[in-house]
């Protein structure tokens, strides 16, 4: 009996084997759904792939693939200006332009692969490990070389077997946390939440609720996503070109391609003043956990009335009392998500650059592409 794992690469969801779902039940992330929105609505300078993984014929492991072509952005994010920002920018065009993420660049934590309990987690890697070598012949046939292959993003615990399955050529790497949300057993209703913080916090939440008086929150459908679309995307896109750094912007059309995909699994929170949008946030129901998505909003007024944190209890509010157990926050915006009750997740991966001697240097070279950001940790509970 073949006890080897075969793979095939699939180029579209309309390929993928009918029991595909089956292995997705448990991330959202990986289910033929999501992977849809990524076909209909990735951002322009992505392609996907979605490889499965069979033993004896059987279907035994699904995995998600994104090239990324930064040559294609006008912007890699224009917050940070510096000589640090304008060296990390040449690398990116000149050297490192290409890249293969095994895994999800959207998406902060293991959103990479599943297999069945049945399978190994070193024959697993190894069979990943198989699949990407492939899918560099697949973008060289295209006349795209890729020059950095990343694998990411793991726990401390999930990272353990790469190391000892042949990933000694490539550079480890430890990048900002994820920002969990564990949601207290304690905790029936918000009520709870707010009772359990300090005084300091309590005052913060105090504060915010009375700074953001005047502004009407709606959950927004997919009639109203279609109708706000522009705006939405406006909003969007001030956010997110003014980040630090940026590999892809979304498509216009991305949280309506979502929605009419997701249906109820995505909520989409749209923020007025005046019948005028000037913020929204998403989230995506994922089993137990709440995954939050991109949000957007008008900086004035998100200074003015502290919107974002507004948005942040809105989150913990509505998971809380729906009986979520924990919140995704992912990274960015660290401090702030700490002062609402996340903790850093350690997060890290493994990068090879095709050049051998630019992949000797990765240490330093990794030191310009991940921007480094200082913040002080919180504690918001008494």
């Amino acid at each position: 009996m073949n006890t080897t794992l075969s793979y095939t690469i699939f180029n579209s969801t309309a390929e993928l084997p009918e029991n595909w779902n089956e292995l997705a039940i448990e991330n959202i992330f990986l289910s033929k759904e999501y992977l849809k929105v990524l076909e209909q609505s990735g951002p322009e300078n992505m392609t996907c792939h979605f490889i499965g993984f069979f033993k004896n014929e059987k279907l035994v492991g699904i995995a998600l693939s994104q090239f990324l072509d930064v040559n294609q952005l006008k912007s890699f994010g224009e917050r940070d200006r510096c000589v640090k920002t304008s060296v990390r920018n040449f690398i990116f065009k000149n050297f490192s332009s290409h890249v293969l993420f095994m895994g999800n660049n959207m998406l902060t934590g293991q959103n990479a692969f599943i297999f069945l309990d049945e399978i190994n987690q070193k024959d697993a890697l190894k069979g990943l490990k198989k699949a990407s070598d492939a899918l560099h012949l697949v973008f060289k046939k295209k006349g795209k070389k890729v020059h950095l292959t990343s694998f990411k993003d793991f726990t401390d615990e999930e990272i353990t077997d790469f190391e000892n399955i042949g990933f000694k050529d490539h550079y480890k790497f430890y990048i900002q946390p994820n920002m969990i949300f564990e949601i207290k057993e304690s905790w029936s209703c918000f009520d709870d939440y707010i009772a359990n913080l300090s005084k300091k916090y309590r005052d913060q939440y105090k504060r915010s609720r009375k700074k953001a008086e005047g502004i009407e929150k709606r959950k927004m459908n997919l009639e109203d996503i279609i109708k706000y679309e522009d705006t939405i995307y406006d909003l969007y896109f001030h956010v997110a070109k003014n980040a630090p750094f940026n590999t892809f912007f979304l498509a216009k059309n991305h949280f309506r391609v979502f929605k009419e995909m997701l249906k109820d699994k995505f909520l989409f929170y749209g923020y007025f003043i005046d019948e005028k949008l000037i913020g929204f946030n998403t989230l995506i129901k994922n089993g137990t956990s709440m995954d939050t998505y991109f949000l957007g909003y008008d900086e004035t007024i998100q200074r003015e009335k502290m919107l974002y944190l507004n948005m942040l209890y809105d989150m913990v509010a509505y998971s809380i009392n729906k009986g979520f157990k924990e919140i995704v926050f992912a990274r960015t915006a660290l401090e702030i998500k700490s002062s609402v009750g996340a903790k850093p997740v350690a997060m890290y991966g493994y990068i090879q650059h095709s050049n051998s001697l630019i992949n000797k240097k990765m240490d330093v070279i990794f030191d310009y592409l991940e921007p480094k950001t200082e913040w002080q940790e919180r504690n918001p509970f008494k």
